[in-house]
């Protein structure tokens, strides 16, 4: 996979996380865990975005901010 389509991906990721904090807001019941969950997936985005940084981008040449 490319590194563009991964960053592409990554973004998605921090999307959901984001409407999951927003949900959270609306939805007092489960606030505890959609936050929860929202982090996690804000982590795994982020681990994903090194991941590029260091393994993938170096061999492409590829800047991961710019893609």
């Amino acid at each position: 996979m490319h590194s563009n389509a991964i960053l592409r991906e990554v973004q998605q990721l921090y999307n959901v996380s984001d409407r999951l904090d927003l949900l959270a807001e609306q939805h007092p019941l489960v606030t505890e865990a959609l936050i929860t969950i929202s982090g996690s997936v804000r982590n795994t985005a982020t681990l994903l975005e090194v991941l590029v940084a260091t393994k993938v981008a170096p061999f492409s040449g590829l800047d991961p901010a710019n893609a």
